[in-house]
């Protein structure tokens, strides 16, 4: 739905401008400023205008229509940002897709939504044009709808997920109360999942400067920091330990940041701790919400030091129950099912139905409130472990584990046989088999019912780019490879 305001391309009260006029706006305002920075690469805002447009011309002269998808499968770099802004140009809503999806879910995804470009590989996206087109002025198009990303399928099979939302922005207002109006940000994680594709795309049409990662690595993202100046970045947990173990962070100029937000999956509180400890609680904000953004809670460092592990409260527009098996409200301090809602309508699926329990919409999380209205967020449901009648948090375990200086990451899954807590540990280059360790370590954090009785040690990175694993994939009797696998009951 649009709201009259009075338009920053023409002065006056009509629609909000199309995103494309909204970055056409910019170019004309400041030519020569960067907008894209990646792997040594610039573009300036006016050569973003003059690239996406031409781009944008060869799709409508292809037969792309209003409301097409545009499927962009490709790796973090210029021509990843030029699709979008073309997309959107040719009045298309771009369909962020993971390069490393399993191709099961990719044909599944690709046949339901049934784009009408495909971009696979770097070359896919024609080169920068030589010069100012002589072309008239493209038509100024706006889909229906902006985005159509991927959900994680962490959880399942990947949905595509149409925002409701068309394809205007105001570029003189900031997108959303947490995100700054003018930044220079840093993009650590692909641009194909959702979270950095909204906050880099929307980012890029009120004036921010991306910082593009080619892909994350935590001694880059310190080093842009520092040589490119960056104010506000967005990270998920598993690079927020990656950054806070890295031998160069106490030594990197960080002064520029001024604000971090992490969203994606749980943070463990030892490492958000780490983190206000290390920036100061007015620079580490937190963002509960799902790729539907059917409800959106957040926290700063403040309010999370008072109340250590809230996800925050309901931004404006957003409400949140938590309920028992019947739908009935949890009291304060009871852990049930987290609901939401919005005011108005985000999202819809290609495909698939949304999972709505009496009007409300629902991530599958475990949680709980305060007597304040602080949301609380324990696990999926789904993945959450019942040893001798006790509900164990995978999450729980996995932050108790993450704290050992010898692991990198780790899993928590139901084990077999007997049942129990099963763990995988990705573990720091050259580090020995740990078990004995990591066991005494557990014993002295976690309650019985929450130690390991299994272990698999992993060499390779347990999770993606954007932080996500399938806990699934690494219960005993998967086909995950790499293991170095042993029982405690054979110890």
């Amino acid at each position: 739905m649009t709201r009259p305001v009075t338009s920053t391309v023409t002065g006056s009260v009509e629609a909000t401008p199309t995103i494309g006029a909204a970055l056409r706006w910019w170019a004309r305002r400041d030519p020569d400023a960067v907008a894209v920075r990646c792997a040594g690469r610039v573009l300036t805002r006016q050569e973003l205008e003059e690239w996406s447009d031409d781009v944008a011309r060869r799709w409508l002269a292809q037969g792309v229509r209003v409301d097409d998808l545009v499927a962009v499968a490709l790796p973090n770099g210029l021509e990843a940002v030029v699709a979008f802004v073309a997309a959107w140009k040719a009045g298309a809503t771009p369909q962020p897709l993971s390069p490393r999806m399993d191709p099961a879910d990719r044909e599944a995804v690709l046949a339901a939504g049934r784009p009408a470009v495909v971009l696979d590989r770097v070359e896919d996206v024609p080169g920068p044009p030589d010069g100012p087109s002589s072309a008239p002025p493209l038509p100024d198009l706006a889909a229906s709808c902006w985005k159509a990303p991927t959900s994680s399928g962490s959880t399942g099979c990947p949905k595509v997920v149409r925002a409701a939302a068309p394809a205007r922005v105001d570029p003189r207002a900031r997108v959303a109360p947490f995100v700054p109006r003018s930044a220079v940000q840093l993009v650590a994680g692909p641009l194909t999942h959702a979270a950095p594709f909204v906050y880099a795309m929307r980012g890029l049409t009120t004036g921010h400067e991306l910082v593009v990662l080619p892909r994350f690595d935590a001694g880059e993202w310190l080093r842009a920091v520092a040589r490119h100046g960056v104010t506000w970045a967005v990270l998920v947990p598993s690079m927020m330990h990656a950054v806070w173990r890295h031998p160069d962070r106490a030594r990197t100029d960080v002064s520029s940041l001024e604000a971090v937000l992490h969203l994606g999956a749980r943070c463990a509180p030892w490492l958000k701790r780490a983190w206000i400890d290390w920036l100061g609680p007015d620079r580490v904000h937190e963002l509960y919400a799902g790729t539907e953004s059917q409800g959106l809670a957040f926290v700063d460092g403040h309010d999370w030091t008072l109340r250590p592990g809230t996800v925050g409260r309901p931004l404006p527009g957003s409400r949140f129950r938590v309920v028992r098996p019947d739908l009935s409200d949890c009291a304060p301090g009871e852990v049930g099912e987290v609901l939401m809602r919005r005011e108005h309508p985000t999202y819809g699926y290609v495909g698939a139905h949304p999972l709505v329990r009496d009007g409300w919409h629902t991530l599958g999380d475990s949680g709980w409130l305060d007597a304040d209205g602080y949301l609380f967020v324990g696990d999926r449901l789904d993945d959450l472990i019942t040893v001798d009648g006790t509900r164990v948090a995978p999450a729980d375990v996995e932050a108790v584990l993450e704290e050992h200086l010898c692991v990198r990451s780790a899993v928590a899954v139901e084990a077999g046989g007997t049942g129990g807590v099963h763990a995988v540990v990705e573990l720091v280059d050259g580090t020995p088999d740990p078990h004995d360790v990591l066991a005494t370590w557990c014993s002295a954090r976690l309650e019985p019912v929450a130690r390991p009785v299994s272990w698999t040690v992993v060499r390779d990175p347990l999770r993606d780019d954007t932080g996500k694993v399938r806990r699934s994939r690494w219960r005993p009797g998967s086909t995950a490879s790499g293991r170095i696998t042993c029982d405690d009951h054979d110890q």
